[in-house]
């Protein structure tokens, strides 16, 4: 599957066009094609050999062509003769966060700076802030960046594992020898970011198991193939590996093998406090020592070996409760408090995908999404959900085609028609509205007060000090018509980090304003932070969950946000996609009533 290469691609064209100073619109035009193939869920060239690439929403015929010369030919001749035009190093310098095709530009006329490694030694030299429009705040900044392209570069996508390895799964499990098997380590627990996937199964012959996972077509190279351990290299340059454990051993080996390590130290001292010993094969009682031996017959000698008996380890929740635990899910296995918690039978029950019934955040046609309105509602619909709330850009953000005021009176007019024709799914007429660098917002109350769903979200000014941004924050959260915030602290996994916020104050006034905050399930935000949105739960803060979807397809991602929300522990109460739509019309009314 070569979905990887040619989302890299489309991209590096991109932003060598800009760098050339071409049309905005042109270097859009790859950036949305690229992002739109991120998000097929099949590989792409299954699009070539049918010749469906221009299905593809924001695929054409130019770039269609260009898709098909790349694969058939494995290189690209357009691309080629791009490169040529710039030195080699300036695509790897682009891809530090904060430094864009002006800034490369000026790094290579002033200072010849044409790779990562010439870039850290000027920085660290402070040699970029002597240039025009930087500074030292700025160095520090491409510092960071640059530690971030190296450690981005060893750690996929949460979304991109799951991607990778459902198909994995899929085939073992249609091995007729292979009973238990599950994903184990950080893609269990949901970790935003994953460095290799690990998968547990039982299995009669594990010797079929293993020849089959490592001759499976995706298989670039075969580090290791035992009878309990194998271990390969898929085309997209990830590690997977494999372990057949015996059944009676399987739910210690999850648990040792899910972690996380700090979870798995503070079970073992649980354990040994209980007269225990817990590994990957299981619980074990421990007998007492029947005498002390010394190996020359005198002087201390040396002990017995203790008898170990197994109470437990066939079953994650066998081990669990055998130590007098209630069963502790995997997204909250980061010994931060959870092991306490179990012992007092105070886990709350998480909340689920099967709760959700709507999507907060989607893009439309008439900004920068691919769907139409009523195809939205239809995805929606055929996922079994009840309701999705359609927000699009506002005006100020050009680029991604914002909505001038009178294109979203028609806008709510057309969701007006849709709601009439349908009784068993409705869609909110929703916005997302920039919030602008005085922290005013992009639209006036009046517009506002006609819509059924307001998010505000900063999509520019994130160089301003930590101050001016919650500030930014805090002043949208005060319009009374401001339902939410949107992806609350900016990150772009990999690419950027979390912009300078107080978030002590941030969550203090969400509460007192009655304003929910995003879990944004974008595979590359996953915007709040799980640690933060348990402290929104504490607050007694609503968290609302959007995918931020720009294609059909994207719409699948809720998943994501219902990780994030879990690893959050958060419940169904806590999540207004869990209400039904008339619930959820009265829910957003409140804040109009309570805020003046």
């Amino acid at each position: 599957m070569k979905n990887k290469e040619v989302v890299k691609l489309l991209q590096e064209i991109g932003q060598l066009l800009e760098l050339k100073g071409e049309n905005p619109f042109r270097v859009r035009s790859y950036e949305k094609a690229a992002q739109n193939i991120a998000a097929l869920t099949e590989p792409i060239e299954k699009f070539v050999s049918n010749d469906k690439l221009k299905t593809i929403p924001g695929v054409g015929e130019g770039i269609a062509k260009k898709i098909k010369e790349y694969l058939e030919t494995g290189k690209l001749k357009y691309f080629d003769e791009l490169k040529k035009v710039f030195p080699e190093g300036l695509l790897e310098i682009l891809s530090v966060p904060g430094i864009g095709p002006k800034t490369a530009k000026t790094l290579y006329d002033e200072l010849k700076i044409k790779s990562l490694a010439q870039l850290e030694k000027a920085a660290k030299e402070h040699r970029l802030s002597k240039l025009h429009r930087l500074g030292e705040k700025t160095e520090e900044n491409i510092l960071r960046g640059i530690q971030m392209v190296r450690k981005g570069g060893e750690r996929i996508l949460l979304s991109s594992a799951l991607f990778l390895a459902k198909p994995i799964i899929k085939e073992l499990e249609k091995c007729p020898d292979v009973k238990d098997i599950n994903l184990a380590g950080s893609i269990r627990r949901k970790k935003e970011t994953i460095k290799d996937i690990d998968i547990l199964c039982t299995a009669k012959k594990s010797d079929v198991v293993m020849d089959k996972f490592v001759n499976l077509p995706q298989v670039k190279e075969i580090l290791a193939q035992g009878e309990t351990k194998s271990s390969i290299i898929l085309d997209e340059d990830i590690q997977v590996d494999l372990r057949v454990i015996k059944p009676e051993s399987y739910g210690a080996a999850l648990m040792y093998f899910t972690g996380s390590k700090d979870h798995n130290i503070a079970l073992r001292e649980l354990a040994r406090k209980k007269g225990y010993k817990i590994n990957e094969y299981g619980l074990f009682k421990l007998g007492k020592r029947s005498g002390r031996v010394s190996p020359r017959g005198k002087g201390a000698g040396s002990a017995k070996p203790v008898r170990e008996t197994r109470v437990a380890g066939g079953s994650e929740e066998g081990v669990y409760k055998k130590l007098g635990l209630q069963y502790i899910p995997p997204e909250i296995r980061e010994a931060s408090g959870e092991i306490e918690m179990a012992s007092r039978n105070k886990i709350p029950r998480l909340i689920a995908q099967s709760d959700i019934k709507g999507d907060l955040h989607v893009h439309s046609r008439y900004s920068d999404g691919a769907g139409k309105l009523t195809e939205i509602a239809e995805k929606e619909k055929s996922m079994g959900l009840e309701w999705v709330g359609i927000c699009d850009h506002s005006q100020s953000l050009r680029v991604a085609g914002g909505l001038r005021p009178n294109v979203v009176y028609e806008k709510i007019e057309e969701i007006k028609k849709i709601n009439k024709k349908n009784k068993n799914f409705k869609v909110l007429c929703g916005m997302e509205v920039d919030i602008l660098s005085d922290g005013s917002l992009d639209y006036d109350d009046e517009l506002l007060s006609q819509l059924d769903l307001v998010i505000a979200a900063i999509h520019t000014g994130f160089k301003q000090s930590e101050e001016q941004l919650t500030e930014r924050i805090i002043s949208a959260m005060e319009n009374k018509y401001v339902h939410m915030i949107a992806h609350p602290q900016g990150r772009l996994l990999g690419k950027r980090e979390p912009y300078a916020l107080n978030m002590e104050k941030v969550l203090k006034t969400a509460q007192k304003t009655q304003t929910f905050l995003e879990i944004n399930a974008y595979p590359e935000r996953l915007d709040l932070y799980d640690i933060y949105c348990r402290k929104a739960k504490e607050r007694g803060i609503l968290m609302g969950i959007g995918t931020d979807a720009h294609t059909l397809n994207q719409t699948e991602n809720l998943c994501l946000g219902v990780a994030v929300a879990r690893r959050g522990w958060l419940e169904r109460r806590d999540v207004l996609n869990t209400i039904s739509y008339n619930e959820l019309i009265k829910t957003l009314g409140r804040k109009k009533r309570n805020v003046c």
